[in-house]
């Protein structure tokens, strides 16, 4: 659920890469502060007049009028086992300009401080997801913030209690977190109009622009330039996270320390036409979901399958249909891996796209898995039906109640009450998303080389769930494994049982958060 990628499908509607920057972001700052002849309704802030009129005070303009309110910072004392924290946590925005001074959008955060901690040594960690689309939500009630919802088990239903509980697994013991939500998520609003405006934010560059631009912004607001600083993004965040880190190494003067990625995707391509390494990529995946029905799974028990998957099924693969009796051998090999009906694989040569195995693997009972984790499985509207028409079970589930938590959280326990509705994934972001139009789909493996080879001293840690279909494990460590030596000392790849969100397990959610930690003091 957290940051959606419905275009990871054979169909391919993803292109190409944008070259074009977000050029016309000049500065990021502080919301202004109301004036005193034009007070805002609601206790929001004034804002700049409307067109020019004869009366001596304008009408604010109607983005004006829905600005965000101030930030606010509030006392927090969170009680865990073994341990108090005394944090500081503010609810806010930035607001990013173009090069003339006019103000294009409000970026809202939520940042968690320690109390007594010295800033110069004391890190800082900022997280955002993906989607396009997406808010930071998950991974702040998911997995690293103060306060965490459930994400599994009865808390997977859009009538679950929105009830945030402490988070045992918070990351705020070892470093201070900003939590970021792009334009059009959560909180974060355009405040100039036009088409003009949101082609600045809504591209591959532009996006990465502005989200560095926003965490200098951040880091100057807050005195924490000297901080040792990370990063952390979720999914589509895989593409978003080296290129922000790259900008601000090179475009605002911010060096990165470590960079954290979660269930990443960092290229396209092997999901995108015709490419035959988007089977190798998800097939692991498909047989974990398969054993996980007998019994636990690690990935150290797909050792056989990945060994498959790399040699002989990719062997068979490149032979094609052509070839009938390496198409049987495939599609056979592969129906006895996942127990999905033979002839139903050689049917479809046993070349499964994500949709068709999520309906086959358990069609003889109406159940279709998950796309974000497969081993969740759910009622399919339509079975009988020749055509696929249905959602996501283990991810539709989480809307609501992490909707109604965010809400919760920012303006019970933080105070900050904008007007406008929290978007915790919002479809219509990536439906307007400028992915480029030259020939080479978007990636950030050439951003995730640069920023090694530039910075010696920095380290990355990549984390992924078993039955994650929507980023399969496998395709990053493919990806992975063809870097260059250098590099690779210094990537971590780790896998956990559980899906997309394998944080929302709790096993899985402390051994990744060990790994975070020992990430940030190393």
């Amino acid at each position: 659920m957290l940051t959606i990628l419905p275009t990871l499908r054979r169909t391919g509607l993803v292109l190409a890469i944008s070259t074009v920057a977000l050029a016309s972001v000049a500065r990021a700052d502080d919301p202004q502060q109301p004036r005193a002849e034009a007070a805002s309704p609601a206790g929001q802030k004034g804002g700049r007049a409307g067109n020019a009129q004869s009366a001596p005070q304008a009408s604010p303009s109607a983005a004006e009028l829905h600005r965000l309110p101030p930030d606010t910072t509030t006392q927090q004392t969170l009680d865990l086992p073994g341990r108090t924290l005394n944090f500081a946590a503010t609810a806010g925005s930035i607001r990013v300009f173009d090069g003339k001074g006019e103000p294009l959008a409000d970026i809202a955060y939520t940042s968690y401080q320690l109390d007594g901690a010295d800033r110069a040594t004391r890190p800082v960690t900022f997280l955002f997801n993906g989607g396009p689309g997406a808010s930071s939500a998950w991974l702040q009630f998911g997995a690293a913030g103060p306060w965490r919802l459930p994400l599994d088990g009865e808390g997977l239903s859009p009538s679950a209690s929105p009830e945030v509980k402490p988070n045992a697994e918070t990351w705020l013991d070892f470093t201070d977190l900003v939590f970021i939500d792009p334009v059009s998520t959560g909180y974060s609003r355009f405040v100039a109009s036009g088409e003009d405006a949101r082609k600045s934010f809504y591209s591959v560059d532009g996006d990465a622009n502005t989200i560095a631009l926003v965490i200098r912004r951040w880091l100057e607001k807050h005195d924490r330039l000297i901080s040792p600083k990370y990063v952390a993004g979720e999914s589509y965040g895989g593409i978003r996270g080296p290129k922000v880190v790259r900008q601000l190494q090179i475009q605002h003067g911010v060096g990165i320390k470590g960079l954290i990625l979660v269930s990443p995707l960092l290229d396209f391509r092997e999901f995108t036409g015709t490419s035959l390494l988007q089977y190798v990529a998800t097939l692991p995946s498909y047989v974990a979901v398969a054993r996980a029905a007998k019994g636990p799974v690690k990935r150290a028990d797909l050792a056989d399958v990945e060994a498959y998957a790399r040699g002989e099924f990719l062997a068979d693969l490149v032979k094609g249909e052509a070839d009938k009796e390496a198409t049987n051998r495939l599609a056979d090999k592969v129906a006895a891996l996942t127990g999905i009906d033979q002839a139903v694989s050689r049917r479809l040569a046993g070349r499964f796209d994500v949709g068709e195995f999520r309906r086959e693997l358990d069609r003889k009972n109406g159940k279709v898995t998950g796309r974000y984790d497969a081993s969740v499985r759910g009622f399919d509207p339509y079975p009988d039906s020749s055509s696929s028409r249905f959602g996501d079970p283990s991810g539709d589930a989480l809307q609501a109640p992490l909707t109604s938590a965010a809400v919760d959280v920012l303006s019970r326990k933080l105070n900050w009450r904008p007007d406008g509705s929290y978007e915790v994934l919002n479809g219509a972001v990536e439906g307007h998303w400028d992915f480029g139009r030259g020939i080479n789909p978007p990636q950030s493996v050439s951003e995730l080389r640069q920023i090694l080879a530039t910075d010696a001293k920095l380290n990355v840690l990549v984390a992924h769930g078993l039955f994650d279909l929507a980023t399969p494990y496998f395709g990053t460590k493919r990806v992975l494994d063809q870097m260059p030596a250098f590099a690779t000392q210094r990537v971590k790849f780790v896998v956990y049982p559980g899906g997309h969100m394998f944080y929302s397990q709790g096993g899985s959610r402390q051994a990744f958060r060990s790994e975070v930690e020992a990430l940030i003091r190393e």
